[in-house]
């Protein structure tokens, strides 16, 4: 429980200080709630000496109330500050986490699930940002006071003292055995959590190809699976608890029964007055409702720490070296320098070397798998090169920090992802402080404007997340419309016109043309007028460049290339 604790206290982070003054007026909570015993020992010892008049009760009521207000005033404060600690640390790491995915190398999210990324994002910091506030205000509260309580006891008669001292230390070490069997079964509570978000994630992703091979049904195994594995390791989380649960019970009204007991034995006796003995058998009623109340915070304590190690795990997988410079060149010139890069242990790019002028127009070409989609996420750094350098203006792009390389590269991506936000704040990803003038330039000259424009709310329209309200070459131009506001010296066009119909290509190409005006451009393009204008042309085969020149060269000779324009003429003439 102790190291349960100090996990808690770790994990809270900013938020430890907030957890420490709870704990202050946590004991002054406790000291609250004696008080008030020493209002109930007041009437108790007048009733007993036959005292008249109202003076007792009033000295009673008063001592009873300042123990109220004490207790109500200090535990609403605790409890305040308790809430504000598990909430906001629970804020703070789902923060953290996105800081720190930001870092890590794209491969990351090829091995592993993007469901259990958005599992505990979700699920997994859900369970902390309900339990971490119930579990520390409980066990906080009933910890704080139970050992205020005892103490006092203590103090009052060593006996009764040492009665509660050892049923407590029971009570503890069966929330303990309970805390120590739950380490078996937490981790797969939250395993199975993960799991089945991941499945359901995966469900209705796949829900296209489900419907069109008719698999509702069949085709939901996977599903079905998480669901049973999520129901069989909550039961037994449960299941686990009972038998605890029921022996805590068990030994608190013992505790209390043995406090009666000995108030009686020991009146009978002469070794203690009549109204030492009402006192104690009124407070052993008491004594154990909040070590009690800690105990039930402890039963869930093991899946709250389970999911904090769950949620720190995304920040413990190895980020790209950072220890680059605020770097900004004047010239923007790219170079690869024998540049090796693999996937896992597969070898997709090999001994690649080029340059790129500054200001020029490369495209990059080949076939499907070749690695011309790699060569561009190594410019942007999306991974770091297995050996060789990737140069940016003079400079290894290991050199720059990552927000200083991103802020001179644009991308237009061929799959284009848009947030369920407004058209206007998705275009300003480009720039967040851009104003709406600036936006609806921006648009203007991507060609989007028409489009947005005839929309119910214009720029304020809200669309669907991943842009589902909008066709490929309407979300293509918004992307271009991010790079024109981003105004960025590179340029990496992604197969930008891949999607787009005929009827909207002219258009987009001119809103090409004015994004990659003075520019350092690398593109990647399966269509004829892309290249034809291109100052170089990097044939890519197999992960090695076999060919390189103007359109003019590359096509004089036998080749990929030629290969290539000739089966792309010949596709542009058929009819059908």
């Amino acid at each position: 429980m102790i190291r349960a604790i100090k996990d808690i206290l770790k994990f809270s982070g900013t938020e430890s200080g907030n957890i420490n003054k709870s704990i202050l007026f946590g004991i002054l909570a406790g000291v609250g709630r004696m008080i008030e015993m020493a209002g109930i020992y007041f009437i108790i010892t007048a009733i007993i000496n036959m005292a008249k008049g109202y003076a007792p009760s009033w000295q009673s009521f008063l001592i009873v109330l300042s123990g109220v207000v004490v207790a109500c005033f200090a535990k609403g404060y605790s409890q305040m500050e308790q809430t504000h600690a598990g909430y906001f640390m629970a804020a703070n790491k789902r923060i953290a986490i996105a800081d720190h995915i930001r870092t890590i190398p794209m491969g990351y999210f090829n091995e592993n699930s993007l469901g259990e990324l958005v599992g505990t994002m979700t699920s997994v910091i859900d369970n902390i940002e309900t339990l971490a506030p119930m579990v520390m205000v409980r066990l906080m509260d009933g910890l704080i006071t139970s050992l205020v309580m005892l103490i006092c006891v203590l103090a009052f008669d060593l006996r009764f003292g040492l009665t509660m001292l050892l049923v407590e230390c029971i009570y503890l070490l069966i929330s303990s055995m309970m805390e120590q069997k739950s380490k078996q079964v937490a981790p797969l509570r939250q395993d199975s959590e993960v799991k089945l978000v991941s499945a359901v994630l995966e469900w209705v992703q796949g829900m296209s190809i489900v419907k069109s091979f008719n698999l509702t049904g069949r085709g939901d195994r996977a599903l079905s699976d998480a669901l049973e594995y999520n129901r069989k390791s909550n039961t037994k989380l449960e299941g686990l608890f009972v038998p605890y649960t029921i022996a805590q019970k068990i030994v608190l009204q013992i505790g209390t029964f043995a406090l009666i007991t000995e108030s009686v034995y020991f009146y009978l006796k002469g070794t203690l007055s009549l109204t030492y003995t009402l006192m104690m058998i009124v407070m052993s009623f008491m004594v154990f409702a909040h070590i009690g109340s800690a105990g039930s915070a402890m039963a869930i304590l093991r899946l709250l720490t389970s999911s904090m190690e769950k949620a720190n795990k995304p920040e413990s997988i190895e980020k790209m070296d950072e220890s680059g410079h605020e770097y900004e060149s004047n010239k923007h010139d790219i170079e690869f320098k024998n540049v090796n890069f693999s996937y896992d242990k597969r070898q997709v790019l090999s001994n690649i070397s080029f340059k790129i002028p500054d200001k020029t127009t490369t495209a990059i070409v080949g076939t499907s798998g070749s690695g011309k989609t790699t060569i561009c996420n190594l410019i942007a750094r999306f991974w770091d090169v297995d050996s060789g350098e990737v140069v940016m203006g003079g400079r290894n792009i290991k050199d720059y920090t990552l927000e200083a390389l991103m802020s001179q590269i644009s991308m237009v991506f061929q799959n284009v992802y848009l947030f369920a936000d407004t058209i206007e704040n998705n275009i300003k990803f480009g720039s967040l402080n851009a104003s709406h003038e600036d936006v609806v330039r921006a648009a203007r000259e991507a060609a989007c404007d028409d489009f947005i424009e005839s929309l119910p709310d214009g720029y304020d329209t809200v669309i669907g997340e991943g842009g589902a309200s909008l066709s490929g070459g309407e979300k293509q131009r918004i992307s271009i419309a991010r790079a024109i506001l981003k105004d960025s010296p590179v340029i990496i066009l992604d197969e930008a016109t891949a999607n787009v119909d005929p009827e909207n290509e002219d258009r987009l190409q001119k809103a090409i043309d004015r994004l990659t005006a003075n520019k350092t451009i690398i593109m990647i393009a399966h269509r004829l007028k892309t290249v034809r204008g291109a100052d170089q042309i990097l044939v890519v085969d197999e992960g090695k460049i076999v060919d390189r020149g103007n359109h003019k060269e590359l096509l004089a000779k036998e080749g990929l290339y030629r290969r290539f324009i000739m089966g792309r003429e010949e596709a542009e003439n058929w009819k059908i």
